[in-house]
């Protein structure tokens, strides 16, 4: 960047205030209630990242909980499989996306069946062809395929049933769609009689996705870098920082000095910048692949929180616990609790409390009183994890 350029100061308090109104944080039911609210929330996140470890209830119903107190599993379950407003695919990682932005994701289903995919390249013909013949004729779980001849993992992930790798790769050329999820089971369709349509929507072009990533960016991050709106995608680095420079030059976006940032450039629109407000002292207990928590470096320069994802960690090398959960008060992180879910018993387990930052910092009242005001969450939060 030129050093003509005229960079517009901002602390770290005002970065991390943006950065939660985007998230819509700030606010204790932003998007509503019901299926509606999902769909709403999801196209405003950009997407709501979707994982398999269930010590608590899955990343993906928790990330929605946090911006939907009256959130229902079957809210999710609606918007997928009735309403279609959302459906799942890659981002930087599987998760949920909004069906509004179904083809910015187009070109990658069609390179996935053009070249293959490098996770699924033992696939043979004849398994697609079987897979795909059986979906001709409905939906199909994994289950309801019992002729399997098992194979050898070629990683730690992979699936021992030849057909369920054909429908995986038949999911990332675009083929199938999954249109149910029963806990992590999933129900695969063909995507256009899910979809209904007689052919897939045009690919957007490669500017067009550029935008995409950014637009969505300011949208949920308030303040972007390269890295936050690239996350995981370096190749599209250069590309959008050419867009970045385009719209500086007309005045669309501002360039940001982040305290701390170092030489890392930062950008946000001017409405942004005038918007920055203290934030309500609401208490969120966020997933470990929240939005807010998930870029672990950007994390740790908004907050000054350093986030440690332990569950692959060895037992005695753990400091804050096998799954631990970052506690949002307002505008800072101030705990990271371990919990884990006793489905038998009906109760949340405090399996440890680790104060951090400003709740480190707090000592007698106000230590218990930032103690009393997480606990009352924690009831909430426990009503939640043994819900419907």
């Amino acid at each position: 960047m030129s050093r003509a350029v005229q960079l517009h100061p901002l602390t770290k308090l005002q970065a991390r205030r943006l950065w939660i109104a985007a998230q819509r944080l700030d606010t204790q039911a932003p998007f509503g209630a019901g299926a509606q609210a999902v769909a709403d929330a999801v196209s405003h996140l950009g997407y709501v990242q979707i994982d398999t470890i269930h010590v608590i209830e899955r990343s993906h119903h928790h990330i929605l909980y946090t911006r939907i107190p009256d959130y229902r599993r079957s809210d999710l379950r609606q918007a997928q499989s009735v309403d279609k407003s959302v459906f799942e695919y890659w981002t930087h990682a599987l998760s949920y996306v909004a069906a509004g932005d179904f083809r910015f994701f187009v070109p990658d289903m069609k390179l996935h069946k053009r070249e293959g995919h490098r996770w699924f390249a033992s696939v043979k013909p004849a398994d697609t062809r079987k897979v795909m013949r059986l979906l001709r004729e409905g939906p199909l779980t994994i289950r309801d395929i019992e002729d399997d001849v098992l194979t050898e993992k070629e990683h730690l992930w992979q699936s021992r049933k030849p057909s369920k790798r054909a429908l995986q790769l038949a999911f990332y050329t675009g083929a199938v769609t999954i249109s149910e999820r029963n806990g992590m089971l999933k129900t695969y369709e063909l995507m256009s009689r899910h979809f209904g349509w007689d052919r897939m929507p045009k690919a957007a072009s490669s500017s067009e996705i550029n935008a995409y990533l950014l637009d969505r960016g300011l949208r949920s991050q308030g303040v972007v870098s390269l890295d936050s709106i690239c996350h995981l995608d370096a190749p599209r680095k250069k590309a959008v920082h050419a867009l970045i420079a385009r719209r500086m030059r007309r005045g669309e976006l501002v360039p940001v000095a982040l305290e701390g940032g170092g030489k890392q450039e930062h950008w946000a629109t001017p409405d942004a910048l005038t918007a920055a407000h203290e934030v309500p002292q609401l208490v969120h207990i966020l997933s470990p692949f929240d939005p807010l928590i998930i870029q672990r470096k950007r994390t740790h320069l908004f907050f000054d929180y350093e986030h440690r994802f332990e569950a692959y960690v060895p037992k005695e090398k753990r400091k804050l616990g096998y799954f631990a959960l970052p506690v949002l008060v307002g505008e800072d992180i101030v705990a990271a609790l371990d919990l884990k879910t006793d489905r038998q018993n009906r109760k949340l387990l405090m399996q440890k409390w680790t104060w951090v930052g400003p709740g480190k910092q707090a000592r007698g009242e106000a230590r218990a009183a930032l103690k009393r005001r997480i606990e009352e969450e924690l009831h909430r939060f426990e009503r939640f994890q043994l819900g419907e």
